[in-house]
């Protein structure tokens, strides 16, 4: 059972990083623009695959992001199928990560809290 597993994360990170290849290289679809793969998600029969991204454009564009995924999702899972050596591609699910900037907002209110404390309780 623990070399299942880890095959399971060894194709997800090769599909993490062959997909970040396909994106920035061979996806040419001015929706899509700076994504950055964060994360994927390998089921253990290999049928489904959840890739997390985040976008520089944040959530404002996060429709024509998700429209230009949803797009390219045939010709990326194409794509993989000839750099993979596996019996079955996974399906690929995009799921926009939040994380990322939900560390940034908590990070800011953290700096934010550190800076009232010490105007209220100034060091002599």
């Amino acid at each position: 059972m623990p070399r299942d597993y880890s095959r399971a994360l060894r194709v997800a990170d090769q599909i993490q990083r062959d997909l970040a290849d396909l994106l920035q290289n061979e996806i040419k679809d001015p929706r899509i623009g700076h994504i950055t793969i964060t994360a994927v998600e390998v089921t253990r029969d290999y049928s489904h695959a959840k890739v997390f991204y985040t976008s520089l454009a944040g959530k404002e564009e996060k429709f024509l992001v998700e429209n230009g995924l949803e797009h390219a999702k045939g010709f990326l899972r194409s794509n993989l199928s000839h750099r993979l050596k596996l019996r079955i591609i996974p399906e690929l699910h995009f799921v926009y990560d939040e994380s990322v900037e939900r560390g940034a907002r908590l990070s800011k209110l953290i700096d934010e809290a550190i800076a009232q404390d010490r105007n209220m309780h100034p060091i002599d």
